[in-house]
């Protein structure tokens, strides 16, 4: 069954669907008489009348093309039908019915008729719709043209994941074909054509007029009339609904060469006004009207394999994926596995050299797993009983095996995969200009037309109304507004894709246009500064405890906290082979610390804003601590029982191209904030250290979107990065948000740039792959208006007072058929952007 048009775009509802039995439409939202899912195919019905025929006789409605499995309407067959074995199939294309007649037996395998006996599932990468690239909310269920722009759409997967390997394109297989096969045809109308010219009238005057038109139309009709069908077909569908577009141009201009050459054949010169007529007879233009449909289906061939290429990223990231998995089952016997079989806690065998298959944890062995798909660390990394291990990631020399713990589209790669294609669909503000232009772009090139003609008609030289139709038709086919539409989108499609590639994540197409316009690089410390893996440095203790007991009660005390800080406390004293017992009455305060009970103990672990709190005099403990944090390390002050206890130190090293990374973003121009939590003795020993340029310390995690607004409100474009759960709202807040990718969910959620390798040198690509894809841009808009600007005026004349030269149409075909061509290679350059 078809869709309810197989030409409407969907917009903000989706349209109707028809019941398969009565045709009526039907409310997909709410079919009235419910939904039945045959295969991979959802109908709706318009009654349970109509649901109950279906369900049963469904061969009345349904089938399967035994060939290639695309669903046929039994009645109406595009492909034809085929009796075999007392059994009728049915086919989608004649191709299909031409392979299944030549042998039948190895697509009989499913069952008879191409119906399996049982519905097969539906396709592992979800639900195939067709998106056009300059129209988003465009969703078709077949490759039909895109009902706006007319342009070939291509597929899109909802809810699953596309293929590694290039799928099928009918649009290029079907203007290939068109084109080879009028290339012949075209080259004996021209090579007639020019020969008429080359010698004179020799062979107009050895044929005569009427032989000499004949046979040239015997050329060009298949052409024009085959080659050229798709062309007319969205002319007139663009007419008929009233959405112009470049096949507008293209069928109106085509059509006027042709049907004004045929009419001059057919008909007596007398019927012609004298200002048609050239040496006594009116001029024909069939060689123009071939060669701009072969030009034209060269172009959109051209296009099209270029189109396709803006799509490796995205393929190249699967091709990472490995296709299976060695699944260790109850009774500890092995078996390989489709990873798309794999589910959530299954355990599975990685063996030497082999890819990780799914995210998960190590369950037992060991080995060294290469990660710099998602780290870029080239030293590979050791990994133990406990650790995290990330699917399409390659396995060393140990063996292990591992708990899956995230599948199929929950997978790392498989995030970044959907971020990427969504990126990719998304519209970036500058593409409004694009889009106000193009609405008034089809109408302003036929007003120009008919300007042209009539100029030509009423004050150009003899043959008046000959030079005005080929002014007229050169106008006509020169201007192209897909080259507009395509500027903008073509070159999204590529910078995500290229920033996927070197671990910038782009969650909309507007975060890398505003992240260009930045000034202000708010950065949180822990994680994205430094490492965010603290470890214990010095304990300190003020009165009678000694410093373990001390270190045993803080440690203690913080079991039942989550922040790194607590973590490397915790670690710290196991270290050390403390004893640690269950903390009572625990809670933690934010942005001060945390109090609880310890073996009938108060103790409280924080800043000296929580001892104030407490009533805990802190002075004796404030001069060591800020000694320890003129150093870098982050201190926190201990009271035991209510009076002042000591200090303990945690190391959270600066990551080691932060320095470096500091320095190249000065050098792009943005100004650094640190903004954190910590002291401000702590972090401003570190921003000396790194270079940054101001410090907002003692920030609470509530007050981090607070410094965002601050900046903004001076007038400056502000990001900020971070990759804690506490970053979510300033992430949120900023003009652009950049998550780690080693940070939270909530954070990645948040931020429009998410950086997988969770290194600072990630802001850097970030920003240089921003200004490569804008300036990219620029270069597609400037080129495409200046094109339209240049070529309609060179069209309609303007050089002839000058130079007496007047466009043809042939020439004005290669210009319009190229132009999309140049924009899209222009877009591919960004595959070479250098980032690092």
């Amino acid at each position: 069954m078809q869709n309810s048009s197989g030409t409407n775009p969907v917009a903000a509802a989706p349209p109707p669907t028809r019941d398969p039995v009565c045709g009526m439409d039907v409310d997909r939202e709410n079919p009235q008489g419910g939904i039945v899912q045959r295969g991979r195919y959802a109908y709706h019905f318009c009654s349970e009348d109509c649901r109950a025929r279906f369900e049963a006789a469904p061969e009345r409605y349904f089938a399967l093309d035994p060939v290639c499995g695309m669903e046929v309407n039994p009645k109406a067959p595009k492909g034809g039908a085929h009796e075999h074995g007392g059994v009728r199939y049915y086919f989608c294309n004649p191709k299909c019915l031409a392979k299944f007649s030549a042998d039948p037996a190895p697509y009989l395998a499913h069952g008879p008729g191409g119906m399996p006996k049982e519905a097969p599932p539906p396709p592992p990468g979800g639900e195939v719709v067709w998106v056009c690239p300059m129209c988003p909310e465009v969703r078709e269920k077949e490759p039909v043209p895109c009902p706006s722009c007319g342009m070939a759409l291509e597929p899109l997967v909802v809810g699953g994941m596309p293929s590694a390997e290039e799928p099928p394109n009918p649009e290029l297989e079907n203007m290939s074909r068109r084109f080879w096969w009028g290339l012949l045809p075209t080259l004996a109308v021209l090579a007639l054509a020019m020969g008429d010219m080359l010698a004179g009238m020799a062979v107009r005057e050895r044929l005569g007029f009427r032989a000499f038109a004949l046979l040239q139309l015997a050329f060009s009709a298949p052409v024009v009339l085959w080659g050229g069908l798709p062309f007319f077909e969205r002319a007139w569908l663009s007419l008929r609904t009233w959405k112009l577009n470049m096949f507008t141009l293209i069928g109106l201009g085509t059509a006027a060469a042709f049907l004004f050459s045929a009419a001059a054949t057919l008909l007596p010169a007398g019927a012609f006004p004298p200002a048609f007529l050239e040496h006594g007879a009116p001029p024909v233009y069939y060689e123009a009207a071939a060669v701009i449909v072969e030009l034209v289906l060269l172009g959109q061939i051209l296009e099209l394999r270029a189109r396709s290429r803006v799509s490796g990223a995205i393929r190249a990231l699967l091709k990472l994926a490995p296709r299976t998995a060695r699944r260790v089952e109850a009774d500890l016997t092995e078996r390989d596995v489709d990873v798309d079989e794999v589910r959530v806690g299954d355990r599975l065998r990685v063996r030497p050299g082999e890819k990780v298959p799914v995210d998960g944890v190590v369950l037992s062995g060991s080995s060294s797993v290469d990660e710099s798909m998602v780290t870029g660390e080239p030293v590979p990394a050791e990994k133990r009983e406990g650790d995290p291990v990330t699917g399409a990631t390659l396995n060393g020399n140990g063996s292990f095996v591992m708990r899956a713990e995230r599948v199929g589209k929950d997978t790392l790669l498989s995030q970044i995969v959907r971020m990427v294609m969504d990126a990719q669909r998304s519209r970036a503000p500058i593409q409004r200009l694009a889009d106000v232009v193009s609405g008034w772009f089809v109408p302003a090139v036929v007003a120009a037309a008919g300007i042209a003609f009539v100029a030509w008609a009423t004050v150009g030289p003899e043959p008046r109304l000959a030079h005005a139709l080929v002014a007229a038709v050169a106008v006509l086919i020169i201007a192209c507004p897909c080259a507009l539409g395509l500027a903008t989108p073509m070159a999204i499609m590529v910078g995500t894709g290229r920033g996927a590639a070197a671990g910038v994540l782009v969650k909309s197409a507007e975060a890398l246009e505003r992240f260009e316009q930045v000034d202000v690089l708010l950065v949180d410390k822990t994680g994205t500064l430094t490492r965010g893996k603290p470890a214990l440095g010095r304990v300190e203790a003020a009165g009678d405890l000694a410093g373990d007991e001390l270190l045993r009660l803080a440690a203690s005390l913080e079991r039942g906290s989550e922040h790194p800080l607590a973590s490397a406390i915790v670690a710290g004293a196991l270290a050390r082979g403390l004893r640690l017992v269950e903390a009572r009455e625990f809670r933690a305060l934010a942005g001060k610390g945390v109090v609880g009970t310890v073996e009938g103990r108060a103790v409280a672990l924080g800043n000296a804003a929580l001892l104030e709190e407490l009533g805990v005099e802190a002075a004796p403990l404030i001069a060591p601590a800020e000694a320890l944090r003129a150093d870098g390390g982050t201190v926190m002050l201990v009271a035991v029982d209510g009076r002042a206890a000591g200090i303990v130190e945690a190391i959270d090293p600066v990551k080691p191209d932060a320095a470096g990374a500091i320095r190249a973003l000065h050098a792009e121009g943005l100004e650094i904030v640190m903004v954190t939590g910590d002291s401000r003795t702590t972090a401003a020993a570190v921003a000396r250290q790194l270079g940054i340029d101001a410090v907002e310390a003692e920030v609470l995690p509530a007050q981090k979107a607070d410094a965002v607004a601050r900046w903004r409100a001076r007038g400056r474009a502000v990001a900020f990065a971070g990759d804690g759960i506490n970053d979510a709202p300033a992430l949120a807040a900023a003009d652009v948000g950049i998550a780690m990718g080693t940070g939270t969910d909530v954070a990645i959620e948040s931020a429009g740039l998410t950086l997988v390798r969770g290194d600072l040198g990630g802001i850097v690509r970030a920003r240089r792959l921003s200004r490569a894809t804008m300036r990219n841009i620029r270069q597609n808009l400037f080129w495409a208006f200046a094109y339209n600007a240049v070529g309609v005026p060179l069209a309609g004349g303007a050089l002839y007072p000058l130079f007496g030269w007047l466009l043809s149409p042939m020439i004005a075909s290669a210009a319009m058929s190229f132009s999309s061509v140049t924009v899209i290679s222009n877009a591919l350059r960004l595959r070479r952007a250098r980032l690092d």
